[in-house]
């Protein structure tokens, strides 16, 4: 679980109950003063609003503390102990607890969620708790098997989930020019708190950089990365900056965003666009800030702990966090830890997450949809920064991001309906309902129409009425 923003001493396996968005303020002013240096003038048509992707709640799933194998609630719980040797909560018989989470798992919880829809984000910690090098050697397993799980992840992870490093080790700090932990073994040395005071933004960038270069040798796809528990709370205004230099350098990526935030209360859980720059330009570039809506109430990141999924969401999916989020039509983004989900091996966590799964498609299965974390951030940065013009029988779009499922109501507009981008145009199919839209269809209401459209980069059109869309027809021919 991530701290409270503001409350950098707290210890990031606890859930805060007072706003774990952090202190609003902070993010406000940070957001404000982004857009201050790079002030956007958007084009907002009145009549028009964008809405939720296929006018759906957006739900993923967040887990972290995941690797390939290895059981980071074993290897982990000693090194914290010795930074950390007053915390009770380390005093746990951790030699008994399974050194493995296996393959079997990964590929039995992987399969289950394809079958169900759920899709979220799953952390590669590529140094786990310094055991070994996922693109080498993983002492205690044969290579064969490392390059078996990576498979596994590839294969039943990869499709539905957004891969991110939880940083290097989740435990000890490497020196990057060695590769090795830093010699002294204290709070001041582990990435739970690091770094203590202000390094330059380039500084942490590498950090970041170094760990992505570690997934990207294993093959593994990565549009961003998780921050473990307080890491980088001495820099959280310069985090997006080095976020966006680090996955940028290494990956390539258009939209980078990151994991670090837990929101509680009556915060908004609507990601957040950060360090913006180009605005109105036909090369805008952001850092989007994904946060999650829950604690983890999933048995716990050693895996120790019984699950109490009714906190998500009881049995008839009429109380719960993710049902206030889901009524609240805000994004409802359940957090965990991977130990939790095997719990020790008995998988209590995994039972009690199938259950929160299937109580919550039993009411609202036709409200929601599961989207990976890139794909709610992708939605978010379509949604604040593509300008809507009005013209005579349409909408002219100027995005400077694509995204799927993207949803706009138009007052005073009637049917058909069509996507126009340079000389194509595609007809949307009309649906009976709301609860119908996908991409390419459109619904009457009494006085609007809402339209569901992959939303290209760039210019497009959305035509409507049968006039505008004869207009076309004629001068085309």
């Amino acid at each position: 679980m991530k701290l409270q923003p503001q409350s950098d001493t707290r210890d990031r396996r606890q859930f805060i109950q007072a706003s774990a968005w952090g202190a609003a303020s902070l993010l406000a002013s940070a957001k404000s003063a982004s857009l201050a240096a790079n002030p956007l003038q958007l084009i907002r048509s009145e009549g028009v609003k964008i809405l939720l992707p296929r006018n759906r709640v957006p739900l993923s799933f967040i887990i972290d503390d995941s690797t390939c194998l290895v059981n980071m609630g074993h290897f982990c719980n000693p090194q914290f102990a010795t930074a950390w040797p007053k915390r009770s909560e380390y005093q746990k018989p951790w030699r008994a607890w399974p050194r493995e989470i296996p393959d079997t798992f990964v590929r039995r919880f992987g399969q289950w969620c394809m079958q169900h829809g759920v899709k979220g984000k799953y952390s590669i910690v590529p140094y786990p708790a310094c055991v070994g090098w996922l693109d080498r050697e993983l002492p205690g397993w044969s290579r064969t098997e490392l390059q078996s799980s990576l498979k596994t992840v590839r294969e039943w992870m990869v499709p539905h989930w957004d891969i991110h490093p939880e940083m290097l080790t989740h435990t000890r700090v490497i020196d990057l020019k060695t590769g090795r932990p830093m010699d002294e073994i204290s709070s001041a040395t582990m990435e739970n708190s690091f770094p203590q005071r202000k390094i330059s933004v380039d500084h942490l960038a590498s950090y970041l950089a170094y760990a992505l270069r570690i997934l990207k040798n294993c093959d593994l796809p990565c549009e961003g990365i998780t921050t473990p528990g307080g890491f980088g709370n001495a820099m959280k205004a310069e985090l997006p900056i080095a976020v966006d230099q680090a996955v940028r350098d290494v990956y390539g990526v258009e939209l980078p965003h990151y994991f670090k935030y837990v929101v509680s209360d009556d915060q908004s859980t609507e990601p957040r666009l950060e360090h913006l720059r180009n605005a109105g330009t036909d090369d805008v570039r952001v850092t989007v800030n994904v946060p999650a809506g829950t604690g983890d109430w999933f048995g716990g990141w050693q895996g120790d702990v019984l699950s109490e999924p009714d906190r998500y969401c009881n049995q008839d999916a009429t109380s719960g966090r993710m049902v206030e989020l889901i009524e609240r039509r805000q994004p409802a983004v359940m957090l965990c830890h991977w130990p939790g989900m095997y719990s020790n091996g008995s998988e209590e966590g995994f039972d009690a997450f199938k259950r929160v799964v299937v109580s919550l498609a039993s009411r609202f299965a036709n409200e929601t949809m599961w989207m990976k974390v890139s794909e709610i951030g992708r939605y978010w940065a379509a949604k604040e920064l593509t300008q809507i013009e009005s013209t005579d029988n349409g909408l002219n779009l100027k995005a400077p991001f694509a995204t799927n499922d993207f949803t706009i109501e138009i007052n005073g507009a009637t049917g058909p309906v069509a996507i126009q981008q340079g000389e194509e145009q595609t007809m949307l199919q009309e649906v009976a309902s709301p609860a119908a839209l996908t991409a390419g269809t459109w619904h009457a209401k009494q006085q609007s129409i809402i339209a569901c459209f992959n939303l290209p980069k760039g210019n497009s059109r959305v035509a409507f009425s049968a006039t505008a869309l004869l207009t076309k027809e004629s001068n085309s021919r």
